[in-house]
């Protein structure tokens, strides 16, 4: 079954390129035979009927798809198109020649097809690339999965939780996994947009869709593929189109009901003018060019196309809009709140400064890292990982006893040392001196006597203080976090970037409760954990960070931040204003000329050629204008 719908998914993509070369073959051959038409009628006397056959010949060659899609809809009972307005309006032109005393109007009938044609073709090749913008996504999609036993490849929905794969140079990772052998360097650059590459070694969690670039790796997978990064990518584009903005909504309705009112006006203008003294032939003329200047076509293409390249756009960046619904209200937002761990801050403790008192910087590093050999508590693993060296400089640690509430007193060679809290100090004797930095603090004695202390604190995401100045410079004038933190801890890091706003030592529920206070302004709401899934919901739009953040808050969320940077949500919000103010304009350049047009037409001032340029001209130029959301 993935194989047919890969090569179906190959074919129609082969067949769409086959039709533009085609339609473009007909425009080329038929713009040929119309200058060849106006020759022949320049240079010969020849009778109305005839001229009409020599005209018939590029006419039918580039319009017979548009009068078969408007005999299909007469048959199906929907005919107010814009085929059915083009269709009406060109046979008309054509008439008109043979009512007494008009002039043909063979070209113009002739040009406001091919014309037409042209429009297609240009909005044809927007869909492509607004298309190809989301389409590089689906080229995440791994083809197999080689299972460790037995070396052999088979599909990732075959491969179940707890079975070992190897990933090759060259490789797609085909599931979620930890790596348990080899290092290497992915390239992760078609999930988040960041073309460095990611080095990853044993005991690293690993996302499919990400390219092996160097080592092989064996990787234990911990999902199923149904439930894999790649798969829910894959899905969350895929149902982005579903979810219409309210410009798309608005038009859509406005063009149903739009149509059938231009088409009997048109009507009304041909005939009440007649019936009143009117030339028939001088009021069916502005009638039918009525009909070519009111299509709707430039607004029904226009507004969904800028849409759909706005997520596009925003998809080539690392970041996933899973509607233009949400791109409507990513515009109006006014107030942007943060969960602090994860989205601010790493979310994993390192040690950030060390204060020694008698031995030197490594000497304490080293004595609490071998002191804290086997805990699993991520305070020991901080330690461990500020002194690499402690697993192989062969020091022997004994008598290990675990202080409950307190910390670790262990043997390190002969000496006895200690490493905890305050109340751990004062348990031993030892006189431990306070700290004026911000973080936890970790306390260190040897047989007895105060060694010093190590500060540990969660860090900053480099890019946290640039995300805050920049929604700042977009006109967010509320930036708050929320945390379940310390107090002192939430404001440090309030400080250091700059947030309007903070609210410590929360439960899941109390962020809810803020988070419905500050609503009202268009409020965006940006977390990663599992307790951040239903604050996700109640925002007036969620935003997740999707590559180390939780499945529920990718879920919950209405975009997903790929590479975890916080300073796309500025980038986000960025690109959604400017695809509305994209939209707004095709909105009131497609109305602005087609309004001046029609007043010239019903004064008789305007011509077909006016007409044409007010439709297919404006439609071209607003398919133009929404390709822009593609581009940064």
């Amino acid at each position: 079954m993935e194989k047919n719908c890969e090569y179906c998914g190959e074919h129609e993509h082969h067949h769409e390129e086959h039709n533009t070369r085609e339609q473009l073959r007909l425009i080329v051959i038929s713009a040929v035979l119309l200058v060849g038409a106006v020759i022949v009628e320049h240079q010969l006397a020849l009778p109305t009927w005839q001229l009409l056959l020599v005209y018939l010949v590029p006419y039918l060659i580039i319009g017979h798809d548009t009068l078969k899609e408007a005999a299909e809809g007469l048959l199906e009972g929907e005919p107010f198109n814009e085929h059915f307005l083009m269709s009406i309006a060109t046979i008309g032109a054509l008439c008109i020649g043979f009512l007494p005393g008009a002039e043909t109007q063979f070209p113009e009938a002739v040009f406001v097809m091919l014309f037409f044609q042209v429009g297609e073709l240009f909005e044809g090749y927007a869909e492509g690339k607004s298309r190809d913008s989301i389409a590089h996504l689906m080229e995440i999609k791994p083809d197999y999965a080689t299972l460790a036993d037995g070396d052999k490849r088979v599909k990732p929905d075959e491969v179940k939780v707890g079975d070992v794969i190897v990933i090759r140079p060259g490789e797609r990772v085909p599931l979620d996994g930890v790596i348990i052998d080899g290092t290497s360097a992915l390239n992760t650059v078609a999930l988040t947009g960041e073309s460095l590459p990611r080095d990853v070694a044993e005991d690293d969690e690993v996302i499919s869709g990400c390219v092996n670039l160097s080592g092989v790796l064996r990787v234990r997978v911990t999902k199923p593929y149904g439930e894999s990064t790649v798969s829910k990518i894959i899905k969350l584009v895929e149902d982005a189109g579903e979810h219409k903005s309210q410009s798309e909504t608005f038009i859509t309705r406005f063009a149903r009901i739009y149509t059938p009112i231009v088409v009997f006006a048109a009507i009304a203008l041909a005939i009440v003018p007649t019936l009143l003294g009117g030339a028939f032939s001088t009021w069916l003329y502005r009638a039918l060019m009525f009909l070519v200047v009111s299509c709707p076509c430039a607004l029904v293409i226009s507004v969904p196309l800028t849409f759909f390249g706005g997520i596009g756009g925003a998809s080539r960046r690392g970041i996933l809009i899973k509607g233009a619904n949400y791109l409507d209200v990513l515009a109006k937002v006014r107030t942007v709140v943060f969960d602090k761990t994860g989205t601010l801050t790493h979310g994993q403790f390192a040690v950030t400064a060390v204060h020694p008192e008698a031995i030197d910087d490594h000497q304490l590093l080293h004595l609490a890292a071998h002191v804290e050999h086997f805990s699993t508590h991520p305070i020991g693993a901080a330690l461990r990982d500020a002194f690499p060296d402690e697993a192989t400089d062969g020091c022997e640690v004994s008598d290990v006893r675990e202080m409950a509430g307190q910390g670790i007193i262990a043997k390190v060679g002969e000496r006895e040392v200690a490493v905890g809290n305050t109340k751990l100090m004062d348990a031993i004797g030892a006189k431990w001196h306070d700290c004026h930095h911000t973080g936890t603090i970790i306390h260190v004695a040897i047989n007895g006597t105060y060694a010093g202390h190590i500060v540990i604190n969660d860090q900053i995401k480099a890019d946290s203080a640039e995300a805050i100045a920049a929604l700042h410079a977009l006109g967010v004038n509320r930036t708050v976090m929320l945390t379940g933190d310390r107090k002192e801890v939430a404001d440090n890091v309030a400080k250091q970037l700059g947030l309007t706003e903070y609210h410590a030592e929360l439960m899941p529920a109390d962020k809810v409760a803020h988070v419905e206070q500050l609503m009202g302004d268009g409020l965006a709401f940006v977390g990663d954990g599992i307790n951040d899934a239903p604050v996700l919901a109640r925002a007036d739009i969620g935003i997740a960070m999707g590559g180390l953040g939780s499945d529920a808050a990718i879920e919950a969320a209405d975009v997903v931040l790929m590479d975890d940077k916080p300073s796309k949500i500025a980038t986000a919000i960025g690109i959604a204003r400017r695809t509305l103010a994209i939209a707004r304009q095709n909105v009131w350049l497609a109305i602005g000329i087609k309004l001046a047009v029609l007043v010239l037409a019903a004064f008789g001032v305007a011509t077909m050629w006016m007409a044409v340029f007010a439709d297919v001209g404006v439609t071209v130029l607003a398919v133009l204008n929404a390709m822009r959301t593609l581009r940064a």
